[in-house]
């Protein structure tokens, strides 16, 4: 994870950094928030609060708790300051060192990686002074994210429109390129809902929307893993950069897993598998006929207790727990049972974290009696969270092994 500072600055563009900051976030970055005083008309700050669920830094608010000066914790404490949009007044305050308001004063003040997206009129854009100002920039290591052409608020038509919020978050994070503390590892991972048949056209199957097991195939990639994501039926795309198996059954995933399982030192069952399904299948569309049908069910093979059976001593074996009630006592006696190292158990009945939400509470249930609490945040958070829990726990695995 991350600290994002982002600044945002006073142009018709400042509504486009909300979605910048939402993007950051989802991506499990904590993001804080300085404006220019022109920014402030045309978003508020209350709006940044809310979404960085931390205070806004402008010209108004220099000191914090116990006098604090703000410019200088919030530069101190930042990985990256972004700046989107980057007006062409601000552009040239940076180019000259220039400190007079809350934004340009903690830019002098950070020493870390600086990315601007300018947003300007194109013959602003176009202009001597900020070309040149920009090269000054460049040769100072800032990265720039060059505007798109298009219509611009002021009705000319050509370049200065603010990059797209992706690509700005996306040039951030490759400039952060965080260390790849997972690049010899293999991950394996299972996510979404299984369907077991009914007949052509009707299946059973549950909630899940598998995006805390995508989180969690993204993550291990940009850690550096190589991964394997065995998916059930989802309404999420396709992670880049990530070996993507598609299955619909239980039976299907199972199978998939267990060709996957001898080139995996981490395997991570986040799929919500179902328990059952229907011992025979009908061959063409079941009618509608009688007020009652009653269908026959068989219990699915057990997947994670199967993988437990068959891994070897120094891979790392994480199952899930989703629950509605007793979320630890449930997940701790699956942990035994099924000789996993490590169980995510969650309370599946809270609307805030249940399925298809984008946050999750967890606890981290370790073979060794331990209970660690991961509370609400995005669940690309709680996945680097997990992954922290499992690259320790393949370090302890693979020095047992070699010990024995």
């Amino acid at each position: 994870m991350a600290s994002i500072l982002l600044g945002v600055t006073g142009g018709i563009a400042a509504y486009k950094a909300c979605e910048v900051l939402r993007l950051f976030d989802k991506a499990g970055h904590r993001v804080r928030v300085v404006m220019t005083r022109m920014a402030t008309e045309f978003v508020g700050p209350l709006t940044f609060e809310t979404l960085s669920k931390g205070a806004v830094l402008t010209d108004a608010q220099p000191l914090g708790e116990n006098g604090s000066i703000l410019h200088i914790d919030y530069a101190d404490q930042a990985d990256i300051f972004v700046i989107a949009p980057c007006t062409a007044n601000v552009i040239a305050k940076l180019a000259q060192g220039m400190a007079d308001d809350a934004l340009s004063t903690t830019a002098l003040a950070f020493t870390g990686p600086v990315l601007i997206a300018p947003a300007m009129n194109v013959n602003m854009w176009n202009s001597a002074s900020v070309r040149e100002n920009l090269d000054i920039l460049r040769t100072r290591g800032v990265h720039v994210v060059e505007p798109s052409s298009g219509d611009l608020a002021c009705g000319w038509v050509g370049e200065g429109r603010l990059a797209e919020p992706a690509e700005v978050v996306s040039a951030a994070l490759k400039v952060l390129d965080p260390y790849k503390d997972l690049a010899r590892l293999r991950v394996l991972v299972s996510a979404g809902p299984t369907q077991e048949k009914i007949d052509p056209v009707r299946y059973i199957a549950n909630r899940s929307s598998g995006k805390m097991g995508y989180a969690l195939a993204e993550a291990a990639r940009d850690r550096g893993a190589s991964v394997t994501l065995v998916s059930g039926p989802v309404a999420l795309s396709k992670p880049d950069g990530v070996s993507v198996v598609n299955v619909e059954s239980a039976t299907q995933m199972k199978r998939a897993m267990e060709e996957a399982l001898d080139n995996a030192d981490v395997v991570i069952m986040s799929a919500a598998v179902a328990d059952y399904r229907v011992e025979t299948a009908a061959e063409h569309k079941i009618k509608k006929g009688r007020e009652t049908m009653q269908i026959s069910l068989v219990r699915n093979d057990d997947i994670l207790a199967a993988l437990g059976q068959s891994k070897r001593a120094d891979q790392v074996l994480i199952g899930f727990a989703a629950e509605t009630h007793d979320v630890v006592a449930y997940g701790q006696d699956k942990l035994k049972r099924k000789k996993a190292d490590l169980f995510v158990a969650n309370d599946v009945s809270r609307p805030d974290i249940g399925f298809s939400s984008d946050e999750n509470e967890v606890h981290l249930l370790f073979a060794d009696g331990r209970v660690v609490k991961i509370d609400k945040a995005p669940k690309r958070r709680i996945a680097d969270a997990i992954l922290d829990a499992a690259k320790e726990l393949h370090r302890l695995n693979a020095a047992a092994k070699l010990s024995a």
